[in-house]
């Protein structure tokens, strides 16, 4: 226990507040640069003025704030309910995926991933589809997910489940294939689906030369730990998304250190 003047504070205390402040900095990362971001503050400021107005005894403005304080947290689940649905899947998935990985090291496993063994390593595969659709102009939009359990965007596409191949990739992002218009996801070492929608940021700072496939890709990126490569169709420039920012890749050299993560 320490003792701070007539305050007393215990271990459970401190556990307490760090928690707390776990969960806020979980529920900003969860909502920042989305549209929810801005209404959770003007949920918070309606709570804020709602409890000026009643420590100053302004009963007319404080019983009509009132009314929405006492709908408050059924107002917040119809609001915020697809960043509830999101937080308890991605608290469910890494729940599931840290269990898996407990079994796969237990029993020696290996997931059930196959992992195609080529002349052509798979970095040297996805590194020249990148380099040669942005040669060509050819817009791309790339997403790697290190989980199929954790991201629900595969549902909007068209289920792969192929390995990883340059001419594969190049056919899909052609102008006259018809998987074209969406993301290729990538899963471990696996095209796992194309053609998928994904949600668009709404962060009013991103600049006015992003289009669709790179809100797409911070959208996406804001919501979870995924990251995208995105190809501009009318610049041929690529540029990596995450952690709800976008990066460009200037050259080759930055190119391999962004596919050297992914353990290829």
């Amino acid at each position: 226990m320490i003792e701070l003047g007539f305050l007393q504070i215990t271990v459970w205390d401190i556990l307490d507040i760090g928690i707390f402040g776990f969960l806020i900095y979980k529920i900003y990362k969860l909502l920042r640069g989305s549209v929810g971001f801005y209404i959770f503050f003007g949920l918070l400021l309606l709570y804020g003025l709602w409890w000026l107005f009643s420590f100053l005894n302004m009963d007319l403005m404080s019983s009509l704030l009132g009314q929405f304080a006492s709908i408050g947290v059924i107002l917040l689940i119809v609001v915020f309910q697809p960043e509830i649905r999101r937080f308890l899947l991605i608290l469910g998935a890494n729940a599931m995926k840290g269990r898996l990985e407990f079994l796969k090291r237990l029993f020696k496993l290996d997931g059930g991933i196959s992992v195609f063994t080529d002349k052509v390593p798979i970095k040297e595969s996805l590194k020249g589809a990148i380099l040669s659709l942005a040669k060509r102009n050819i817009g791309a939009l790339i997403v790697f997910a290190r989980s199929e359990h954790l991201y629900n965007f595969r549902e909007t596409g068209v289920r792969l489940d192929a390995r990883i191949s340059q001419m594969l990739i190049e056919s899909i992002f052609e102008k006259t294939s018809p998987l074209h218009d969406g993301a290729l996801i990538i899963v471990g070492h696996r095209l796992y689906a194309a053609s998928c929608i994904l949600p668009l940021s709404y962060d009013p700072g991103l600049p006015l030369k992003y289009g669709l496939r790179h809100r797409a890709a911070i959208g996406a990126t804001e919501l979870t730990d995924i990251e995208a490569i995105v190809i501009s169709e009318e610049t041929s420039n690529i540029s990596l998304a995450k952690g709800g920012k976008i990066f460009e890749i200037k050259d080759e050299a930055d190119l391999d250190n962004v596919l050297n993560k992914y353990d290829y």
